[in-house]
């Protein structure tokens, strides 16, 4: 019975012994899951360049319309004074 404590205590002992607080593979493990400010950056620079061009492509696409309205021939015709006037039916 004796042996057996002893044996029980001595693995107690090791096990404690193993749970050192200054693990350095747990505090790389740390430091790598960390992002690198390098990423950061970049991946902001990738969202601004993407949304920049998106509003290029956009701008151009509002200067094509404009110039297309601007060609299109005017087909409205302005009321006569008469018709103006006629508001009764409203």
């Amino acid at each position: 019975m004796k042996l057996r404590l002893l044996a029980l205590s001595a693995t107690a002992a090791i096990a404690l012994a193993a749970c050192n607080s200054s693990n350095q593979d747990a505090v790389n493990n740390a430091e790598l899951n960390q992002p690198a400010v390098e990423l950061n950056d970049l991946s902001t620079d990738a969202a601004n360049d993407a949304a920049n061009s998106e509003a290029a492509a956009l701008g151009e696409q509002q200067n094509q319309l404009e110039s297309e309205n601007a060609a299109a021939p005017d087909n409205t015709t302005n009321p006569s004074d008469d018709q103006e006037q006629n508001v009764s039916g409203m």
